[in-house]
């Protein structure tokens, strides 16, 4: 496991809101969570994302066109390497950056070649659960010419792209990043989710 990279996130986060690693996770498991996402695709695990809450989630392709499958709970060796190496990452931002994470949602996704995600922020209006926004990249020998950045909006002029390298991992805060997928001439795999806190008790 690469601590030094959860070591480096960390302090990014702190300073600017969002960190980039590259390299984050060992080779191996990177491939071996390909090569899940490909078996559970072919077993048709994957259904078209939806956009939304509650009864009003619908696909809309134009504005999101990838499929997921969420992570279950009987997980393969690769996914148990992630899903520790994810705890140890909350676990330090909770110590240094003090942002009561207590649990984690994530899903593997998959974007067909032209598919994106429209300009969108992962937190709802309504729901305050939603603290840190994560994904890794299992593409492999990903090109700068086969597109398919995330782009993240970091002001109201400013933005990075993140190309979706196999191995790189990404970290926003969810309520200030503003971001969108763009579309791939290949098809484009990920590992995506959320850590989230307790949301805020409704008012009596």
């Amino acid at each position: 496991m690469h601590e030094r990279a959860v070591a480096a996130l960390v302090p990014a986060i702190a300073q600017r809101g969002y960190a980039v690693a590259r390299d984050a996770l060992e080779p191996t498991v990177v491939e071996g969570l390909r090569s899940r996402a490909g078996e559970l695709d072919r077993t048709g695990a994957f259904a078209p994302a939806l956009v939304g809450r509650g009864e009003s989630r619908l696909a809309q392709i134009g504005i999101r066109g990838d499929r997921i499958a969420w992570l279950g709970t009987a997980q393969s060796a690769a996914e148990a390497a992630l899903t520790s190496w994810l705890e140890a990452l909350r676990m330090a931002c909770n110590r240094e950056l003090l942002l009561g994470l207590e649990s984690f949602e994530g899903h593997y996704a998959i974007y067909p070649p032209g598919a994106r995600y429209a300009r969108h922020r992962d937190r709802f209006r309504d729901d305050d659960a939603r603290v840190l926004s994560c994904v890794l990249y299992l593409n492999e020998a990903w090109r700068a010419s086969d597109g398919g950045a995330l782009r993240l909006y970091t002001s109201a002029e400013d933005s990075v792209d993140v190309l979706p390298q196999g191995g790189t991992f990404v970290a926003f805060l969810a309520a200030e990043f503003d971001h969108e997928v763009l579309a791939a001439s290949r098809e484009r795999v990920a590992f995506a989710g959320w850590y989230r806190r307790r949301p805020l008790a409704a008012p009596c």
